[in-house]
């Protein structure tokens, strides 16, 4: 099909070739301006436009590099205080002992009056009888008693051989009964009457065995035996104090030590 349109073309009249003519220097002319495009490329005002916008990213870089400076700055002030708070908590840290010490000190300079002395309570005082003499009471086991209790707290055991009818007795219980003379008895001794005035063989024996010298009897005969059972002092040998308070706290305060 090709051939016989160039064999139309080769026949065809003069005046068809003309009007070709006249369009070849029109085809040309876009030929060479369409070759012209595609040596230069594109035209020069998009090259422009991206130029500026190759600045304008970098210009918008920049303040990001900033921005990222600043952050960094008001970063490193928080990274900066950080150190300084360790360093006001550890001087803070290192600054409490120093009042406790102060403390410690103060308490050491007052002689240790932070720890007070160990005081032994006193023993409660010993009961003391009351007047008279109970001639039904057990003697041996109130002596054996009171002998206990002295090896246990360290006084002294006190014995008063009388009778109920003794003058001499009763005027002894009045002083016993006294607050001073009371107070000296249940401090320091341990004190047991024994009823001699009637006829209880067993007490006349304690009498004749802490009182072993024998003879007459002046009432009331008193005792002090130790807490090993030693008798210190006896009054039927030496003789009964004078039946007064002055005279009853002076024998107790000379045997209770």
């Amino acid at each position: 099909m090709l051939r016989p349109v160039r064999a139309d073309r080769r026949t065809t009249s003069p005046r068809s070739a003309a009007p070709l003519g006249r369009r070849l220097p029109l085809v040309a002319a876009a030929v060479v301006a369409a070759g012209l495009t595609a040596a230069c490329g594109p035209s020069s005002a998009p090259a422009g436009s991206a130029a500026p916008a190759t600045a304008a990213q970098s210009s918008q870089a920049l303040p990001s590099e900033s921005q990222a400076a600043t952050a960094s700055a008001e970063a490193s002030p928080t990274a900066s205080a950080s150190p300084s708070a360790s360093a006001s908590a550890s001087a803070s840290a290192s600054s409490s002992p120093t009042p406790s010490r102060a403390q410690s000190g103060s308490g050491s300079t007052g002689g240790g009056s932070a720890k007070p002395a160990r005081t032994s309570a006193a023993p409660a005082p010993a009961k003391v009888p009351g007047p008279g003499y109970d001639s039904s009471a057990d003697a041996q086991k109130q002596i054996d008693a009171a002998l206990r209790a002295a090896k246990a707290d360290g006084r002294m055991v006190l014995l008063d051989f009388g009778a109920n009818w003794c003058g001499n007795c009763k005027a002894a219980d009045k002083v016993f009964a006294q607050s001073q003379t009371a107070g000296i008895l249940g401090a320091s001794y341990h004190l047991v009457k024994v009823d001699i005035g009637g006829n209880s063989s067993a007490n006349s024996a304690l009498l004749r065995k802490y009182s072993p010298s024998g003879g007459t009897y002046t009432m009331p005969v008193l005792v002090v035996v130790s807490p090993s059972g030693t008798v210190r002092t006896d009054t039927h040998v030496t003789g009964n104090p004078s039946l007064t308070a002055e005279g009853i706290n002076s024998f107790l305060r000379k045997w209770a030590a």
